[in-house]
């Protein structure tokens, strides 16, 4: 997806202008108004109507789904759209026991020209085989009632399956059989596990707890010594650059002390806690050697362990291996056998004092490169930045509270309630949000922008002008989220070159275009990760990674290929992303596991 694709039409907001509505009166009866239009929408869907309740939205709507009446990820833009779904699911979804959820209705006014009501509520689907949610936000007409400009809907939870939280604990005391108890399910002798989780970073412990607290037996496999290696091997000096409200993990969310800004080695030591305290089944040092699909439909897994080989029969495997399962995307130039310094990738590099001494060349200019850039220079070496190409620069400081208060903020929501507010905003639909969002910040890092167009570092607004919005979703990168080396490139002590592209490797360093020529003892490749298939390609074989779907990456809807759903091969399953995104969604995925398990999961009404 370019940076401005004349693919994607871009939805106009609904600005009280494009509605034809002077103003919104301050005295305004919000609570009638809405109890209007959910009376109207209650009656037209429990009956599935959906002429009636395709009424009720103006022509640019939205409706986002994920799984509540698709069993999958859908996004449905603009009012033909929405009524076609509607004509092919509402009836067979069955929507039932449609009730307003208190706290959530409310006018809200995010910009002057734009005013909707906001309403949550809850419902029952699939014949009351699962409990959903919903979020509706209506806006005003020229005359008569409200209409809805865009609604979210989400399955929460299977009828008579709930998750075992709460008043569902064990409450049976336990004198001395628990390490006992804790040694045999870890083992899994004589036992083969429901669902095997490929890899034990943040993503696959959140599916193996959100496995866990819906009886579903499940085993992780790690390739590395200790829970939370896969980010105490990274570079030393790598910090996550969200803010810790919107990086909770499930059930067991960061103590209140945590920083806003968690360090790579804190996050390991905190994802082997994670996986201790929810009694996690893991597996450590141990590698899946491959995994076969069986004449029975289920999986045959190889996992080798201490020098042993054990085979299980499971019936789902989940790779959670992150973007390009960990394996960097190295481009190709000529002459890179000739260099006779060092070249790694991003993901190999360890710490800068590795290179005391030596000069430098990072060849990307996104979070990897500016991080690691920053601790080469605080650490007296010198090094030069190769941007090949524009980067969106936003800073922590101004850019993180724009985007993310108040929902995921001090104060905010409960981080479940933020995660379905959040999703309930259509990609596509939330362009020219974001528009905003992203020139309102750049007024605010007016400043440190103006620095770097003064040292010649090409910036861009993000995919679309819409800030990091469509560039995660569709590339996970192409950003720097600014904590401090965008200033030491300003002041040039990270150096920067980008006059021209490289031409070739020297023995001695990079010949460009241009004919200039940058001496270099060590070469850092900052480019991005590969393709996620790699690693399903390793173990599965390439008959099954050729009939998975893309991974990654933005579909014609705005949703996110194969992630979390059906990736195009049964029992196979993908999870990666951010610490936000992999908590929130995994529990879709194990959704849609266990009501494959129970014999509750209904037909998927996929995008073809």
């Amino acid at each position: 997806m370019a940076l401005a694709d004349p693919t994607i039409h871009v939805p106009n907001l609904p600005t009280l202008e494009n509605l034809g509505v002077t103003s919104v009166p301050d005295d305004l009866d919000v609570a009638s108004i809405a109890a209007e239009w959910m009376a109207s929408f209650t009656a037209c869907a429990e009956r599935g109507d959906a002429e009636g309740v395709a009424a009720l939205f103006i022509p640019e709507s939205h409706w986002r789904d994920m799984l509540a009446l698709t069993w999958d990820f859908r996004t449905f833009n603009g009012l033909p759209a929405i009524r076609q779904f509607l004509t092919d699911r509402l009836a067979s979804a069955k929507l039932s026991d449609i009730r307003v959820k208190e706290g959530l209705t409310g006018l809200q006014r995010p910009y002057p020209d734009i005013a909707w009501i906001q309403i949550g509520f809850d419902f029952a689907t699939q014949g009351n085989v699962g409990q959903a949610s919903g979020i509706v936000r209506i806006v005003p007409q020229s005359s008569g009632p409200w209409k809805a400009h865009h609604i979210y809907t989400n399955l929460e939870d299977l009828t008579g399956f709930p998750e075992k939280l709460g008043p569902r604990r064990n409450f049976a005391p336990n004198h001395g059989k628990w390490v006992s108890e804790r040694e045999k399910s870890v083992a899994f002798e004589n036992e083969n596990p429901t669902v095997l989780v490929i890899g034990g970073g943040h993503s696959g412990l959140d599916m193996a707890a959100r496995l866990k607290c819906l009886d579903v037996r499940t085993l992780v496999v790690e390739r590395n010594p200790r829970i939370g290696d896969n980010w105490r091997n990274r570079y030393e000096a790598l910090c996550l650059h969200d803010p810790v409200w919107y990086d909770h993990m499930p059930y067991l969310p960061f103590p209140p002390t945590w920083p806003v800004f968690t360090p790579a080695m804190k996050l390991g030591d905190w994802l082997e806690s994670y996986a201790k305290a929810m009694e996690l089944d893991v597996w450590t040092s141990s590698v899946v050697r491959t995994a076969r699909k069986n004449d029975s439909g289920t999986w045959d897994v190889v996992v080798e362990r201490q020098g042993k080989e054990r085979t299980f029969t499971v019936k789902h495997v989940v790779f959670a291996l992150g973007l390009g399962a960990n394996e960097g995307k190295l481009p190709s130039y000529p002459g890179m056998d000739r260099f006779k310094g060092e070249t790694l990738h991003s993901t190999q590099h360890k710490r800068a004092s590795d290179h005391l001494g030596k000069k430098v060349v990072i060849i990307g200019a996104c979070t990897s490169a500016h991080d690691i850039a920053a601790d080469y220079y605080e650490h007296g070496v010198d090094v030069t930045i190769f941007q090949r190409s524009s980067t969106y620069v936003m800073s922590t400081k101004h850019g993180a509270r724009r985007l993310l208060s108040p929902v995921y903020w001090e104060g905010g929501p409960p981080t479940d309630l933020a995660d379905r507010l959040a999703a309930s905003f259509p990609l596509f639909m939330s362009i020219e949000l974001k528009r905003r969002e992203a020139r309102l910040i750049a007024e605010d890092d007016k400043e440190v922008l103006d620095g770097l167009r003064r040292r010649g570092f090409r910036l861009d607004m993000g995919q679309m002008d819409a800030g990091i919005a469509i560039s995660l979703g569709s590339r996970g990168g192409g950003y720097y989220l600014d904590v401090g080396a965008s200033q030491m490139i300003v002041d040039g002590k990270i150096k920067l070159k980008n006059d021209s592209q490289i031409a070739e490797f020297t023995e001695t360093g990079l010949k460009f275009e241009n004919g200039s020529e940058l001496p270099a003892d060590v070469i850092v490749f900052a480019t991005g990760l590969g393709d996620p298939r790699v690693g399903i390609r390793r173990v599965c074989g390439d008959v099954v990674a050729d009939q998975c779907k893309p991974l990654w990456g933005l579909n014609e809807e705005g949703e996110i290929h194969g992630i979390y759903r059906d990736v195009g091969i049964p029992g196979l399953w993908y999870m990666t992303g951010n610490l936000a995104l992999s908590r929130f969604h995994s529990k879709h995925v194990a959704l849609q596991i266990k009501a494959m398990e129970e014999g509750q999961f209904g037909e998927r009404y996929s995008l073809q």
